[in-house]
Order: structure tokens, then C-alpha cells, then sequence
């Protein structure tokens, strides 16, 4: 967000611009992002992306019209990274390279913005004469600042909560930091650690609470962990699952979504008709991955070197209901700092969506996941960052500050 509304700005005025980056190098959480291949937007309309948005859409609607997907697209194809649509409207650059991105919003950035490299900010104050940011090297004054932080996931890239810091001396209210896009650690540890490594395609997801409400529900991928579980349709129902404690909260996985269960017992049948000698486990190779065969058996309480011709209508049925209904017990999210991205943050009612300037600090402005705002996994994320930093930019564009002698910008 900050390398884009750096860029951006350069464009679009001639201000002094100087980007404070504790790190020696700009941009180490973006080079991580998609798994190192940089899921850097959607292609999407945005009243398609604002259905994913799961805290403050409505905040977003102005950014995101005046700077959709379709505009992040065309900057980075401009800005020389060709990118590629992939399953579920996800768009990477075409070499598959996250770091192919950061260099393109570090050159961006660089055409216009002084970069300050290793500079960490220790403090940030509103005078009478401006903005004053303290540093290990001195104090300086801008008229206008610029906050693009991010949250407090993946620490080790420089993500350690400085911006919300800054806000709260800046007066204003800070949503507490949760984690969102996060593996999900279950009280049914043993079984996952048995699967440690096996990613599930094509199921159905349903989380359930306490009182057997479904909560969440989702069709895609699902990996299994040593804790627990974590994969897309994991990490997108985490945002829904803010509590700290998620014991009697259940993962139910369709693990046969293209059947009915009358189809699937049909199916059945013919298979232990077909195999009568077989052992159990073998018969459910045809249904599952190797690795879930002799977990789903035990799960099931079937034993596995059953064989076919000598399994009950009760242990059919309950194969039947565990192929359309396996259970996995839940416990919590892992820790925020392990999340993909941080809810919470800055409060969207103390900012202006339009330029996303402070209501409370004349001449402050926020950009990226610092803002109360975070969506489901698909390129959303970043999206939001670049939306909210191209309006930070015009906002900062358009301002007047006080003293044309300081710099204009932090």
C-alpha cells in the first residue's frame, strides 16, 4: 500500500515524498504472499469483490469503484509484470514470481520517493508546525503523513503493530487486532497428524457451533496439518471465526459432494458386491486418498481389514454418513501471527472513504491492513490495500498543507 500511494502521488503531483522502511529492503511481506507467486488481485466486478469483504464493505465502496481490479491489473501490466487468471478469478504475474510484484512497486515508488531504508519511526507527533516523526537519527517535520504499516501477522517482515501505535497517539480508535486467514488447530489432533501433508480438492466445508448452527460453508481445497487443518476453505472460514476458544465448534467435510447420499450408498453397494473378498481398506481406495483410508476406517469403526462380504447394513451406513458428513472436532485459531492477514485496526468511522484521510488529524491518511477492513482468500486482501492506498494518493494529491516550505509527505 505504501510503495503503490508513493508511486501514485509521483504521478499525480510534485511533492517531496520519503518512505520510512525499518527493513533494509521494502516489500519482504508482498514477496511471501500466494505461497511466493503474489495472488496480487481478483478479476473481478467490484460488487462481486464487495461480497467477499467480510468487515466494513461498505467503507470500501468509493476506493474500490475509483480503483478496482481491473485498475490494479493494468498498472502492473504497464509497470512491465504480465499476469495470468487463474481457478477462482485469482491473478498472478505470469512467471509465477511474488517478487516479480515488489520490484515493480519498488521502481514505481522510486521514480518520485526518497526511500529510507533501516529507518525505524519511534514516534509520531501532530504540531502546530506539522506532522513530527522521531527516528534514531532525529526528529523531522512533514505537513503531511501517510500511514501504511500493516498489521501484526508474520512479524519477522517488519509487521509489529507500529501503525496502531501511532494511531492511538495520533486520537484515534483502534479496533483490536485479531487473527483472520489462519490455520485452525482441532481438538482432533491425532487424526489430522495422521493426514499431516494430504490436501483434499473438491470438498464441501460446513462449520458448525455449539447448538449445531452452520456458521460457514465453502467448496474447494482442504490441507491437513500436525495441529490440525489449514488450506483455502480454512483459512476463508477463520474470518468468521473470531473467538479465541472454539471448542464445540465442528468441521463437517462433504467428502463426495457430487452425490447424493442415495447415490453414493448405491455406489457403495456395488463395490462390496464387486470386491466381497476384499479388505475394506482396499475398497476404499476407489473413494479416497491413500492416506485417509485407514484414518477414515478408524473413524468410522470399521475395522479395515474387514472384509466386504462381512460388513454389516450399520457399518455401511455409517461409511455412508462419514463420506458425506467426517467430522473434525475444532479448538482455536492459531496465533495472529501466523495469519495470512490481521482484522481489526484503525476505525473506518474515523476515516474519509473518499481519500481515506483521518476525521480526527487533519492531513493524516491510512492505507492497507492497518484500515478495519479484511475480505476471504482470492487476491482481496491486496486489492484492498491498493484501492485504499490510490485514494490515500489523490487525498494527498489534493491537499493544501499549511507550510509550503516543509516536506509534503511521510
Amino acid at each position: 500500500a505504501g510503495m503503490l500511494a508513493a508511486g501514485m502521488l509521483g504521478e499525480l503531483s510534485d511533492c517531496s515524498i520519503t518512505v520510512f522502511e525499518k527493513n533494509r529492503q521494502a516489500g519482504r511481506k508482498l514477496a511471501i504472499t500466494g505461497k511466493g507467486r503474489c495472488n496480487l488481485t481478483n478479476n473481478c466486478t467490484p460488487d462481486e469483490f464487495l461480497r467477499h469483504v467480510v468487515a466494513n464493505p461498505r467503507f470500501l465502496f468509493g476506493a474500490l469503484n475509483a480503483f478496482p481490479p481491473e485498475a490494479t491489473m493494468e498498472l502492473f501490466e504497464k509497470l512491465g509484470v504480465p499476469l495470468k487468471t487463474e481457478r477462482g478469478r485469482r491473478v498472478f504475474p505470469v512467471s509465477d514470481r511474488a517478487y516479480d510484484i515488489v520490484d515493480a512497486l519498488r521502481a514505481y515508488a522510486g521514480r518520485s520517493a526518497q526511500f529510507r531504508f533501516s529507518c525505524v519511526v519511534r514516534k509520531t507527533e501532530y504540531t502546530e508546525k506539522g506532522f513530527c516523526l522521531t527516528t534514531d537519527s532525529g526528529t523531522e517535520l512533514f505537513d503531511l503523513l501517510l500511514l501504511a504499516t500493516g498489521g501484526v501477522s508474520y512479524p519477522a517482515t517488519g509487521s509489529t503493530g507500529d501503525g496502531y501505535r501511532f494511531a492511538r497517539s495520533l486520537g484515534h480508535t483502534v479496533v483490536p487486532p485479531a487473527a483472520s486467514l489462519v490455520p485452525i488447530e482441532c481438538a482432533d489432533r491425532a487424526l489430522c497428524a495422521s493426514m499431516m501433508g494430504l490436501t483434499l480438492k473438491n470438498i464441501a466445508l460446513r462449520i458448525e457451533d455449539g447448538t449445531g448452527k452452520t456458521v460457514y460453508s465453502d467448496f474447494g481445497e482442504l490441507l491437513f496439518t500436525h495441529f490440525g487443518v489449514s488450506g483455502p476453505t480454512v483459512l476463508s472460514a477463520s474470518a468468521f471465526l473470531r473467538e479465541d476458544d472454539l471448542t464445540g465448534y465442528t468441521a463437517i467435510l462433504d467428502l463426495k459432494p457430487a452425490l447424493n447420499e442415495a447415490e453414493l450408498d448405491a455406489r457403495l453397494l456395488s463395490d462390496l458386491a464387486a470386491g466381497q473378498n476384499r479388505d475394506l481398506i482396499n475398497l476404499l481406495h476407489g473413494l479416497l486418498p491413500a492416506k485417509m483410508c485407514a484414518p477414515f476406517a478408524q473413524l468410522a469403526g470399521v475395522n479395515e481389514h474387514k472384509k466386504a462380504n462381512s460388513i454389516t447394513k450399520e457399518e455401511r451406513k455409517r461409511i455412508l454418513r462419514n463420506l458425506k458428513h467426517f467430522p473434525i472436532r475444532l479448538l482455536r485459531l492459531r496465533p495472529r501471527e501466523e495469519a495470512v492477514i490481521t482484522a481489526g485496526g484503525v476505525s473506518v468511522r474515523e476515516i474519509d472513504p473518499k481519500t481515506m484521510q483521518s476525521k480526527r488529524c487533519p492531513g493524516l491518511y491510512f492505507a492497507g491492513e492497518l484500515i478495519d477492513c479484511d475480505a476471504l482468500t482470492g487476491g482481496y486482501n491486496l486489492q484492498i490495500a491498493f484501492s485504499t492506498a490510490a485514494a490515500a494518493a489523490r487525498g494527498l494529491a489534493g491537499s493544501k498543507p499549511g507550510n509550503p516550505d516543509r516536506k509534503e509527505e511521510s
